[in-house]
Formats: structure tokens, sequence, C-alpha cells
């Protein structure tokens, strides 16, 4: 499979939902999780492979350092529910890619969801999802499109 992921929450709430989300980067294939203005991780009994040990965690201080920091040619991807978001059942995922997906209470302010190249929502779905079960949703979604 070419290019790379990485897959990063927006302010998170709980350290459980980083530790979840580690573990399926790691299934998955991430290049890196990552953090958006949040304290340091703490290992999370959520995080059972211990990803840490194997997969870059990395913290931004806003969108701006995470944005300043972004690889060449890398896109960034807001995946929450708007009005101009594609659903990820049509979603073509980009070779080279930034997941940036919201906290589990406020989501990803507009502000935020602006400065994203591309935007993609989960839908069908009655209620919003975990932020850690949408990202596994969300990397599920690139590793089936792309064969694997």
């Amino acid at each position: 499979m070419r290019g790379y992921f990485c897959v990063g929450i927006w302010q998170p709430k709980f350290e459980v939902n980083v530790g979840g989300v580690l573990r399926s980067a790691q299934s998955f294939g991430a290049a890196m999780v990552f953090t958006v203005g949040h304290r340091k991780y703490v290992r999370q009994a959520t995080d059972t492979s211990k990803a840490f040990l194997h997969l870059p965690l990395m913290r931004f201080a806003d969108i701006e350092d995470l944005i300043v920091h972004l690889p060449h040619s890398c896109v960034l991807v807001g995946v929450e529910m708007c009005p101009d978001a594609q659903p990820l059942r049509e979603f073509v995922h980009p070779e080279r890619a930034c997941y940036l997906l919201g906290a589990e209470d406020a989501g990803i302010p507009l502000g935020v969801l602006v400065r994203c190249h591309r935007r993609a929502e989960i839908t069908g779905g009655k209620w919003c999802l975990n932020v850690a079960s949408a990202a596994s949703i969300v990397m599920y979604d690139r590793a089936s499109k792309n064969g694997a």
C-alpha cells in the first residue's frame, strides 16, 4: 500500500479514548497518533497492545502547530458532521493523510474545521460516536478501500 496516514484527536476529553485510538492505529498501520491542545498522555488500559511503544504519539499545542508540522503534501482531513463534509462511504482517501477527529463533547470547532483541506463524516448512525470508535471506522474504511 502506498502512502501513509496519521490520526489524531482535537482536545480529547478522556485519556481512555487516546489509548483506544493508539491501539486501533497500530492495528491499521498508522504512521503516528497525535493530540492537539491536550496534556501529556498517561498509558491507558485501552491500549492493551502497548502501541505507544511502537507508534509515535505526538502532541501539538494548537491547529497552527499541527499545520506547520504536517509533512509535505499531506492532506489534513477533518472528520466531523458538517454541511460540506463528504460521506465516508463515498470518500476517496488521500495517499498521504492526516485525519483529525473532534473531541468527545464539542467536536471540531468551525475555526479549526475551515483549516482542514477536506472534510469527511461518518453517516448512518442515530447518535454521535465515541471518538475512538469513529477513528477506528475511518482507519478501517481507508484500509478496506486500499485493498487491505
